[in-house]
């Protein structure tokens, strides 16, 4: 066929006629103007020539002509010269939050915006050191929880890489190997089975079997050849095309690059998946909720005290310090950094396990979750297709859990199928018994060894005398290889498909007729095989004599009058440790649904043998779902039991998401394909796989497994529940010491001075970030308290803080904790001779006492934190049971906890900034008892708690 001379594509005309020597002119002067502007957009309305211009479905010569290429490559220079012009192969990323922006968010929370009031209140009042001190705070808590999130978004980043790092293509008229980025429109690619496409490809030569399922969730590949041509299909249909992310199993072919990046099928859904909006999770709602209500409780508090000092004879300056010293003592400065850093460590033990987490609050999420909607290829099953049933005439074999040697020798009839079986394939397996190629091939070559007849692949090669690749539309593949007289011809495929082309059938060492009787038998094995949810293949064989062969070409010819040889049933086995997981979510409380692509008998035949829908299983179809209304869905969705969805597209599962959300459930989606995308992001929390899964998925979801195992989900499932645990913990006990600190405040209001301020601003700051941040971060590492995978998911509704919650911390020990500190305040003030009234300031006689008792009052809080410490770590069990010494975090921030107060009473220059002094041993005897008395009532709570009635 004549080329054109500029273009080197195929020409059906004579180069020297007029038309397409004007083509070519025309054509040279496109290259030569983009030479020159190579910049200049195109014009709005009018057809580009980007990659999103060309038609990949018109006939090959017309789409090299319009990309500008030719069967031999581009240049070097011209690849070079379009990479600047498009852009590198890269799929497109969500852009992330300027830094800027995440750092103001950290200044502007609720909280935060107390602290700006009180330190603003504190400049104005004349105490620049105190002011200069809640910014120093504020600074510090901002940065905290900064840098944890971030090092957290850090995490996951070293999995965005999955386009191929290299690819195969023509340059210079000679095959090159480049960066799978590099590659550009107009590229000659190279693809072979067991490599991953890298861009969007229109194949020239050859023809392929491409794993598809990251796209389609199909976990069957399906055929793609050069000599088709698919104009009225969806491009995924056309079976002349292949996809990035798409998997070539089997085959070699020749392609142009037609679409790179973004413009590919893959970043055209990574764009939908992107236009999601994520919504703030559970946890990040309710921490929001509780800062607005400590906010307006602190800043309502204010507002109504400070009147009242001022009625009861406080000076504007005492006034203004007392409202600083009320709103301080009401915001826990700890809370915000402590619960970023719980998350943060839970964040680092679930990628110890094999799962990396996004967002920390992620991990708070799926330990709420109550509904787990998950795919099968790859996340409940191992992918690996596996022969167990092979049916001849003459006897049915079960290769389930058999071994090598295990299996008797074949009888001649079962020693032809396996013969056939392993003959009519294309994958090469290694000596580990992996290798390239179809996942159905490999698994048939696999059971051919242990039936004790191995094929020697290079020999199979070597022989093969025709190949007619597995065609989606036919359901059948056959190969030809030289027979006795003529060739022989083996078939393998779909039993609807090769069945009603058999006449005959393999009995013993005989073919005798396929009549009635028999071929009732053989549908009553394919129905049993289907029902238990196998993929049924039907192998069958026909010697073609020496006049027979001239029509070896012709497909049809081939495939009729074959001779069964019998059935081959094969299934993917799901991951051992996947039923475990699955009762582990059912003992916590849990749905499982499986949404799929796949077929509906062999999800459902998964998901019973893992152990989803045991108390009551129910099966969807896409097109089931397609026409069911709104209102049946929710009902569907909102019974006690678990539903298999099967044949789904990418919005049928958007779709079961809103649906399980409307109904108030928190959802976690998993998932490793593209198709997946969209519901990952919609969902709570998505869950995408590390090793199997797309980088849209990965981008799209929360949480990555990169270990591929959905048993992780399990153990994700205890650490975030132990997490949200643990956050109630440290809120109890840091709520519990707001009453001590706002009590001595109230006092003195109230009292109108009368009563000395038994408390500085100055020394709760010490108590909030000094002594009470490190055991509140080891009460972070908890462990989980027994009975936790026992406990019902919570609702949606429920707070994080509960009326119960601040009935303990307020109520119970806080209530508990201020009476014993101002007892210790009054001991000092008492012994010393003080009466109400009395001057306490510098230079009076009774000063000195005073700040003794101020120092008794910041160590007893300090005291009754040690208790409320130790009370926290249990919500109902006692503290035996959990045992005394479990937490070595928590022993180790009590210490530090016991020497930074000792150093705030005892060391000259901290005695003057925090205005203490040293301790007498009475007082100190006073105080010892606080920490047994608050661990010691809340003990009894807690025992009152477990014997009432559940």
């Amino acid at each position: 066929m004549p080329r054109h001379r500029t273009t080197g594509s195929d020409c059906l005309c004579d180069p020297d006629l007029r038309p397409c020597r004007i083509l070519a002119w025309w054509d040279w002067l496109g290259r030569v103007s983009e030479q020159l502007v190579p910049s200049v957009p195109p014009v709005p309305g009018t057809a580009s020539r980007s990659p999103g211009a060309v038609d990949p479905t018109e006939p090959a010569r017309r789409l090299l002509r319009d990309l500008r290429a030719d069967r031999r490559g581009l240049s070097g220079r011209e690849a070079a010269r379009r990479l600047e012009a498009v852009g590198p192969n890269e799929l497109p990323h969500r852009a992330g939050e300027p830094w800027w922006r995440e750092l103001a968010r950290q200044v502007s929370h609720p909280l935060a915006l107390l602290l700006w009031a009180a330190g603003g209140l504190a400049f104005v009042a004349g105490t620049p050191a105190l002011g200069w001190a809640i910014l120093a705070v504020i600074t510090l808590n901002a940065l905290f929880a900064f840098v944890q999130e971030r090092q957290a978004v850090r995490a996951v980043e070293a999995l965005q890489a999955y386009l191929a790092e290299q690819a195969r293509v023509l340059r210079d008229g000679r095959e090159k190997v480049v960066l799978a980025g590099e590659l550009v429109p107009g590229d000659v690619l190279l693809v072979e089975e067991g490599e991953r496409v890298s861009a969007d490809v229109r194949l020239l030569e050859g023809a392929v079997d491409v794993d598809m399922s990251t796209l389609t969730g199909e976990s069957l590949p399906v055929g793609r050849y050069s000599s088709a041509h698919d104009t009225h299909v969806p491009l995924l249909h056309a079976r002349e095309l292949l996809f990035t992310g798409t998997t070539c199993v089997a085959g070699t072919a020749t392609g142009v690059v037609f679409a790179t990046g973004a413009h590919t099928e893959l970043g055209r859904i990574a764009a939908l998946s992107q236009r999601v909006r994520r919504e703030e999770s559970p946890l990040e709602r309710q921490v929001r909720r509780v800062a607005w209500l400590i906010a307006v409780v602190a800043a309502g508090a204010g507002l109504v005290f400070l009147p009242l000092g001022l009625l009861a004879g406080l000076t504007l300056v005492d006034a203004a310090v007392f409202a600083v010293g009320l709103l301080v003592a009401n915001v826990p400065e700890g809370l915000l950094p402590t619960i970023t850093l719980a998350l943060a460590v839970g964040v680092r033990s679930l990628a110890r396990r094999g799962a990396v987490v996004k967002r920390l609050s992620a991990v708070e999420t799926l330990g709420s979750t109550t509904v787990i909607c998950t795919d099968k290829t790859g996340t409940l099953t191992e992918n690996q297709m596996a022969v167990t049933r092979l049916w001849t005439t003459d006897t049915a074999s079960d290769l389930t859990g058999a071994s090598d040697g295990a299996v008797p020798p074949p009888g001649p009839t079962l020693a032809a199928l396996v013969d056939a079986m392993a003959a009519c394939t294309t994958a090469r397996p290694d000596v580990k018994g992996l290798g390239r190629g179809d996942a159905t091939e490999l698994a048939l070559l696999a059971a051919a060894d242990r039936l004790g007849r191995p094929l020697d692949v290079a020999g199979r090669d070597l022989r093969r005398a025709g190949l007619f690749r597995f065609d989606p539309v036919v359901k059948r593949m056959t190969v030809l290889e030289p027979g006795s007289d003529g060739l022989r011809a083996y078939v393998k495929g779909a039993p609807e498909e090769v069945i009603p082309r058999c006449t005959r059938v393999l009995t013993g060492e005989h073919e005798e007729p396929l009549g009635a009787d028999r071929c009732r038998r053989v549908a009553a094995a394919v129905e049993e095989y289907a029902g238990q949810g196998l993929r049924v293949l039907a192998v069958a064989r026909r010697d073609l004599t020496a006049a027979d062969s001239a029509a070896a070409r012709d497909r049809d010819a081939v495939e009729c009058d074959l001779t069964l040889l019998g059935l081959v049933a094969m299934f993917d086995p799901p991951r051992p440790e996947v039923a475990g997981a699955v009762a582990r979510c059912h003992e916590a409380g849990m749905r499982v649904h499986v949404v799929s692509g796949d077929h509906a008998l062999t999800a459902a035949q998964v998901a019973k043998q893992v152990g989803i829908g045991a108390g009551g299983r129910q099966i969807v179809t896409g097109s089931d779902l397609a026409g069911m209304p709104e209102d049946d869905l929710d009902r569907l969705l909102a019974g006690t039991g678990e539903v298999v969805f099967a044949r789904t597209s990418p919005e049928a599962k958007l779709r079961i998401a809103d649906a399980l959300r409307a109904n108030g459930e928190i959802v976690a989606m998993t998932g490793d394909g593209v198709n997946d995308a969209p519901a990952l992001r919609r969902a709570d929390i998505g869950v995408a796989m590390g090793r199997s899964g797309t980088d849209v998925a990965r981008e799209a979801a929360t949480m990555v497994l990169t270990d591929d195992n959905f048993a992780t989900i399990a153990a994700a499932i205890e650490a975030g529940r132990r997490v949200y645990d643990n956050v109630r913990k440290f809120i109890v006990y840091i709520f519990a010491h707001a009453v001590p600190e706002v009590v001595p405040f109230l006092v003195f209001a109230l009292s109108g001075g009368a009563i000395p301020l038994p408390l500085t601003v100055l020394q709760i700051l010490a108590i909030d970030l000094g002594t009470e941040t490190l055991p509140a971060l080891a009460l972070g590492r908890e462990q989980a308290e027994p009975g936790l995978m026992q406990r019902p998911p919570r609702r949606r509704t429920q707070g994080v803080i509960s009326r119960e919650m601040l009935v303990r911390a307020w109520g119970w020990m806080g209530l508990t904790s201020a009476i014993l500190v101002m007892a210790g305040f009054f001991a000092v003030l008492w012994r010393a001779g003080w009466a109400p009234g009395d001057p306490t300031g510098p230079g009076t006689p009774l000063n000195h006492a005073y700040r003794e008792a101020t120092t008794a009052t910041f160590a007893g809080i300090v005291a009754c934190q040690i208790g409320t410490a130790f009370a926290s770590r249990t919500e109902s069990a006692s503290l035996r049971e959990v045992g005394l010494l479990t937490n070595p975090l928590l022993l180790w921030g009590i210490a530090f906890e016991v020497a930074f107060a000792a150093a705030v009473i005892y060391l000259p220059p901290l005695q003057q900034l925090f205005q203490t002094a040293a301790l007498a041993p009475g007082t100190l005897a006073v105080i010892t008892p606080f920490p047994f008395a608050v661990w010691g009532l809340d003990e009894l709570r807690r025992l009152k708690r477990r014997r009432r009635p559940s």
